[in-house]
């Protein structure tokens, strides 16, 4: 059996070859353009799993918004730093990070927790709703599916794949605390050769005010 690959081998390794494949994602381009109808001007936005910097973080700051992006791959960092400079990134995991409550106006993480034990994104999504500033935004996007540690095959690449379904999913959101704004599904075949069909949830998700 081979290894699975942590985010940042798979990451590393796909570079530009990810956005290229996910390039024609319009259910992301969607939400990131209700996100930008919603935001107050000059939001502060953090980006979690920023990948390359794009559609996310240069649609963000073409919009005029400041935006923080991290990633557990170097080589999506160092891209996304040429590509959008106008945005800051940074290399680290989001489970190692710490923010004063009420620090975000939004916050976007568009399928980087799809390797996160499903305990751990639990652990994230209660993190998400201290972190943004009461009225803020959460947009969150994954495979839904009921996945806990299974080994797959990702444009190539081995991983194990952690999920929940759209219900269980936002039944965390609730607990933590958010209220679900939005609920949009897609069906995306990436643009790679090894990439099949996979359904996608798009949940924005608002901390009361």
């Amino acid at each position: 059996m081979t290894r699975p690959e942590t985010a940042a081998e798979v990451f590393d390794a796909l570079g530009t070859d990810y956005e290229h494949a996910f390039r024609t994602a319009t259910a992301q381009r969607a939400a990131l353009t209700d996100l930008l109808a919603a935001l107050p001007p000059e939001a502060q936005v953090l980006d979690l799993g920023a990948g390359t910097g794009r559609p996310t973080a240069e649609l963000l700051v073409a919009g005029g918004h400041d935006v923080t992006g991290y990633d557990v791959a170097p080589k999506m960092v160092e891209i996304a730093r040429s590509q959008v400079p106008a945005a800051r990134f940074e290399l680290g995991d989001m489970r190692e990070l710490s923010f004063p409550d009420g620090t975000w106006d939004a916050i976007t993480a568009f399928f980087s927790m799809l390797q996160l034990p499903r305990a751990e994104q639990e652990t994230m999504i209660g993190r998400f709703a201290t972190w943004l500033k009461p009225g803020g935004l959460l947009v969150f996007a994954t495979v839904p599916a009921d996945v806990d540690g299974v080994d797959i095959v990702f444009m190539g690449h081995p991983v194990r794949a952690y999920s929940f379904t759209t219900g269980p999913l936002k039944e965390r959101m609730r607990a933590a605390g958010l209220e679900i704004v939005q609920e949009d599904e897609a069906e995306f075949v990436p643009d790679h050769p090894d990439a099949g069909p996979e359904p996608h949830v798009y949940l924005t998700a608002r901390r009361p005010a």
